[in-house]
């Protein structure tokens, strides 16, 4: 920011603290409007797109987003698993060993003294609106965070449209874990939230009042259920398969992988063969393929009614995903693989660019707050980012904090550390040496030096994570 930014930005400070003006960033200053936002969340989605050098998955929208605004190389959840982890970074609060811990947390329930992030913007004279799967569970904070219901599109049997899918159950009495029937976009869910967020945008586009919307894909959540057109971009027997299919060297017992695909039929597949690892993965593409051509209509619509100038576009996965890494299927611990998640941001008169910085999704809420002008509520605990959309080389977080289960974990920029049960085992990844995490080396006397350091700064984030600052205070 230059000298005059900053002169010019303190003499409207000092105005609406007199009531005469509201404080809006500069760019909203000169146009004369509040930002918009739009929210897209899609579950399960690691980075593994092109973008984010992915070198099978097709996704030319997300790529091309991510040329348009900044792409964070470094962004991690705060808990690998859905619930806990939107609660999270709707609050902009940290979890702790007692709140936001499973996949069924509610904010509300939580941390129900916590604003959250669309209930600021809707107080802020926002419309806001939740289409598809943002909290994870509809009606959480719904009466608060949303000007009209949350609306989320039928989904029985997760949606599946081939007759075929439902002939064999599991024992939970879900169907088959993928199907390819030739249907069009729109006949799945995702497809009918797609449809949904593009008529809001025509409807808001004549409301005269700025608006956060929501718009949350649920694929490539299991199952994987695509059109056929998707899974036909990959052809199966090229499918690269991971190349450590094995535990990690040393690991602790408490570390596991997510058993969630057992759940669902698993057709004649033998778990662990490479035909099983190869379907998975291509089921998992085929998915992601076919949100990012979903992404691509909603963004498209934005651009066709000339609202793209004036709308801050932010999408984010909520946790990452293993694809047969270490045998792992699925989130659940706190390796690199579950905590590291893609998450762009595209801001009206910023440049494009990418960020190695260090930062966390519940830094999202005060960094929309701070684009938006919007005070910053005192119970979030998250850090705007801001300067990272003029400066993708600034410094930011020395260190991030993710949690799963009994672990806590704390990764800086070489390395991931976890400790379980309040340090009954541990274990650490030197991300610079061993990438994939392939060797757990807590043990190794060449980096108890580091593992001290990493105990510290675990146990300066875990009291952050402590303060409630009115959390627990019901509203």
């Amino acid at each position: 920011m230059s000298g005059y930014e900053r002169r010019s930005l303190l003499k409207r400070a000092a105005f609406a603290v007199a009531g005469l003006i509201p404080i809006l960033p500069l760019h909203a200053q000169e146009s004369g409007k509040r930002p918009n936002v739009l929210f897209i969340a899609i579950d399960d989605l690691r980075p593994e797109l092109g973008c984010y050098g992915g070198p099978q998955v097709k996704s030319p929208h997300l790529d091309k987003l991510a040329s348009q605004g900044i792409r964070f190389d470094r962004a991690y959840c705060q808990v690998a698993v859905c619930g806990a982890s939107r609660a999270s970074l709707m609050t902009g609060i940290l979890p702790t060993a007692k709140r936001f811990r499973t996949y069924l947390t509610r904010a509300q329930e939580d941390a129900p003294g916590a604003a959250t992030l669309p209930e600021t913007f809707r107080k802020a004279g926002y419309t806001t609106i939740s289409n598809g799967k943002i909290f994870h569970h509809r009606d959480d904070t719904e009466k608060r965070s949303w000007s009209e219901p949350a609306w989320r599109a039928p989904s029985k049997n997760f949606g599946a449209l081939d007759p075929a899918t439902l002939e064999r159950l599991s024992k939970r009495k879900r169907g088959r874990i993928y199907e390819h029937p030739d249907v069009a976009d729109g006949d799945y869910p995702d497809g009918k939230v797609a449809l949904k967020t593009i008529a809001d945008l025509q409807r808001l586009k004549t409301a005269g009042r700025p608006f956060f919307l929501g718009c949350g894909f649920v694929k490539p959540h299991m199952p994987f259920y695509a059109p056929k057109r998707y899974w036909d971009l990959y052809e199966r027997e090229k499918v690269e398969m991971a190349d450590n299919r094995y535990r990690p060297k040393n690991a602790p017992s408490a570390l596991r992988g997510s058993s969630e695909f057992k759940s669902y039929h698993l057709a004649d597949f033998k778990v662990g063969s490479d035909g099983w690892h190869q379907m998975m993965r291509h089921g998992y593409m085929a998915c992601v393929s076919y949100i990012d051509k979903l992404v691509g209509d909603v963004l498209a619509e934005l651009e066709r009614l000339d609202l793209a100038g004036n709308t801050i576009v932010v999408v984010w996965g909520d946790h990452g995903w293993h694809l047969g890494e270490h045998d792992f299927w699925g989130k659940h611990n706190t390796m690199h693989l579950s905590t590291r998640v893609p998450l762009i941001v595209k801001v009206p008169g910023k440049k494009g660019g990418a960020s190695s910085a260090l930062v966390e999704t519940s830094d999202l809420f005060p960094t929309l707050c701070e684009l938006a002008g919007i005070p910053i509520p005192d119970t979030v605990q998250g850090k705007s980012f801001v300067k990272l959309l003029d400066d993708p080389e600034e410094p930011f977080r020395d260190v991030v904090y993710s949690r799963f289960g009994p672990g806590d974990a704390v990764v800086t920029e070489r390395f991931n550390y976890t400790s379980y049960n309040g340090g009954k085992a541990d274990m650490l990844y030197d991300l610079e040496k061993d990438p994939k995490e392939n060797v757990n080396i807590a043990g190794n006397p060449e980096y108890s030096k580091t593992v001290a350091k990493m105990k510290a700064l675990l146990n300066t984030r875990l009291a952050e994570a402590a303060e409630s600052k009115g959390l627990d205070a019901p509203k």
